[in-house]
């Protein structure tokens, strides 16, 4: 793994003993950053979010992020560029999305959300490719867009509102089109968002198909934070002691309440 750190509040140590685990720590995780990526994965650290890009999926296995009504902001422009922190064989450049939306109904879709980070100052590193994954249209523009319109409105009550998001991988799925570099598209996609309450975290968790139609209701794909576990094969809270209970589920009536 190769940590590349571009913030100056984050500290994290150096892999002397790469074989080892090591647990991590950013101000975007709430209880460790999620374990269980592939060893030459990048650890990218910024002000507004923590990333993890796989070398060879070129896109990240997680991303952490925390919105609060101060981060929230609008009129912020889509000027897509490669990560400069990654080389051209770790990730993806904008032409290689060329032509992707008409032949395969895809979408550059944020990880971590544009519109939730819009009043910050370094806005356009939400535009590097590395936080971009390909989603389809009828997903990315609607239930995943209210899903993230939702943890905005719960930020703008005065919340720390974490969240944790990234792809699955569960069936192949076709490539993009225009572009000759080797990569896997996700065939779904996970969020799970998080209060810290005094000794707990509340969450609220998520399971979306790509195939997700137009007008589905985000609220119908509710998960677990085990089931994403599970299907992500991730440890997503891997520093939590016993002295901090996670009430899995606790956060649904603040998204799905009819």
């Amino acid at each position: 793994m190769k940590i590349i750190k571009t913030v100056l509040c984050a500290t994290l140590l150096a892999l002397a003993y790469p074989s080892m685990a090591i647990e991590i720590h950013t101000p975007h995780c709430i209880a460790g950053c999620p374990a269980g990526v592939e060893q030459s994965n990048d650890l990218i650290v910024r002000d507004s979010y923590t990333i993890s890009s796989n070398d060879r999926t070129k896109f990240t296995d997680w991303a952490a992020y925390k919105v609060t009504s101060k981060t929230i902001g609008s009129g912020c422009k889509r000027n897509w560029k490669p990560d400069p922190e990654l080389t051209d064989r770790e990730t993806l450049e904008p032409s290689d999305y060329k032509g992707a939306n008409a032949a395969i109904g895809i979408d550059r879709g944020h990880q971590v959300p544009l519109a939730s980070f819009c009043g910050t100052s370094r806005w356009y590193e939400l535009n590097y490719l590395s936080n971009i994954t390909p989603q389809k249209s009828a997903l990315n523009q609607n239930s995943w867009k209210h899903l993230e319109e939702k943890v905005r409105t719960l930020a703008k009550k005065g919340n720390e509102v974490y969240v944790l998001t990234g792809p699955l991988y569960e069936r192949k799925m076709p490539a993009l089109p225009g572009t000759d570099e080797p990569h896997k598209l996700p065939s779904g996609y996970w969020k799970v968002i998080a209060l810290v309450k005094g000794k707990s975290i509340q969450t609220a968790s998520f399971i979306f198909d790509q195939d997700t139609p137009k007008k589905a209701d985000f609220c119908k794909f509710r998960a677990s934070a085990s089931e994403v576990e599970k299907r992500s094969k991730l440890d997503l809270f891997p520093s939590i002691t016993v002295k901090t209970k996670l009430l899995d589920g606790k956060l649904e009536k603040a998204f799905c309440r009819k």
